[in-house]
């Protein structure tokens, strides 16, 4: 039996979650391609994800593991599922015109009596593209298929101890990420140089806990390109007089724990200081709404308002909910933080509160990420919430 990340009453009580949805949504199967969804409910972990694989879950017995063949090997060693339920293609259907792998699965799915079947597909994911449902549905002619994008998502909204225990690890792995930066960073030092001891940080861990790999890289954007939100590095020099943003994340077991800082060479301009002082008031006026209850909109609403009255705007969203994740994303695609989201916060989730502001000249990112408690919420990491300056 494989080391398993979780007791196995974890993963039946996820079974359980998912098939009373299904059920609720008159689904007699659910075809699961989100690597993250794959591995919370079978424990599946492997960077395999750029073939064609997925979970298929009934109401019955285990989830069916299916993939490439050489990676059900990769299922054996880190799933609790019975070699049999583990299904593997044979590798002519990979990246061949000609060889689709949704006609395997197609024989797989039939095994299950699906020709009347209504059968759960995530149509809205990074994994499963259109030759691919273009080709089951083909395949299943007398099949009906029913978008179940996000469906498993949701039943993973509220985190389990052991869970929360992953990100605090993940937590603390982050937390020296940034004081690399704060220790390191200096004028005329290259951005890859700065971003490789980052690195080393992340996947050396901290106290006594190993880093996994980040669902994202490391977006460390300097100057002008720090005016957007997603760039990530070069060989430039830092310089004097710019500013550069840090989002990046500590993972631990794929448990993502993102969080924000910015980093300022020299002295920096007024701006950037009203700025800080605008994005902590209203951090502070956002995290006030954190609590069992309330909705996430009340969250980003309480933090606009205190952002606004100080003189800036942000007109994105200021934050998501976080977990377990794979590349590209290290965000859950459920909750966020703005108007007219009116999910009920509860306590067990957890979220990367993302309130980063985009100037005329640079960024600021000063973020948390938090588990909503009893009776509030908690800060998952201690990071100094500062402008960091260094001369």
């Amino acid at each position: 039996m494989p080391a398993l990340s979780f007791a196995p009453e974890e993963y039946a009580a996820r079974l359980a979650k998912t098939r009373a949805e299904m059920a609720a949504r008159n689904l007699d199967a659910l075809f699961i391609t989100d690597p993250s969804n794959m591995a919370w409910l079978t424990g599946y972990d492997g960077w395999s994800f750029y073939v064609h694989q997925g979970v298929l879950l009934t109401h019955s017995g285990e989830p069916i593991w299916w993939g490439r063949a050489m990676d059900a090997i990769g299922a054996q060693r880190t799933t609790y599922l019975n070699h049999d339920n583990i299904r593997g293609y044979d590798d002519t259907y990979v990246q061949n015109p000609a060889k689709h792998p949704m006609k395997d699965l197609a024989r797989v799915l039939a095994e299950h009596g699906p020709e009347r079947a209504t059968i759960g597909l995530e149509l809205d994911n990074y994994y499963f593209t259109a030759s691919a449902f273009m080709t089951l549905t083909k395949a299943l002619p007398t099949a009906r298929f029913n978008d179940a994008t996000g469906l498993v998502n949701w039943q993973r909204a509220v985190k389990s101890e052991t869970e929360i225990t992953y990100m605090r690890r993940a937590a603390r792995i982050v937390e020296r990420m940034h004081e690399v930066v704060r220790e390191r960073a200096e004028v005329g030092m290259r951005k890859n140089d700065l971003i490789a001891d980052i690195y080393h940080a992340s996947v050396t861990g901290a106290d006594g806990h190993w880093g996994d790999y980040p669902a994202i890289v490391p977006m460390a954007p300097s100057g002008m390109d720090a005016t957007a939100p997603h760039l990530t590095w070069d060989d430039s020099p830092l310089k004097a007089g710019e500013s550069t943003f840090f989002e990046i994340a500590g993972a631990h077991k794929r448990y993502q724990c993102p969080q924000s800082r910015t980093l300022f060479l020299g002295t920096p301009p007024q701006k950037y200081l009203d700025a800080e002082k605008a994005v902590l008031e209203a951090v502070d006026a956002g995290l006030e709404q954190a609590k069992p209850g309330n909705l996430c909109e009340d969250i980003a609403l309480a933090f606009n308002a205190a952002l606004n009255k100080l003189g800036f705007e942000k007109d994105s969203r200021c934050g998501y909910a976080i977990g377990l994740s794979y590349p590209p994303d290290w965000g859950e695609r459920t909750m966020s933080f703005r108007a007219g989201d009116k999910t009920v916060l509860q306590e067990g989730m957890t979220f990367h509160f993302m309130p980063a502001l985009w100037l005329d000249d640079g960024g600021l990112e000063i973020t948390e990420p938090l588990v909503i408690t009893e009776t509030g919420y908690e800060c998952l990491c201690n990071t100094p919430r500062e402008l960091v300056i260094k001369g």
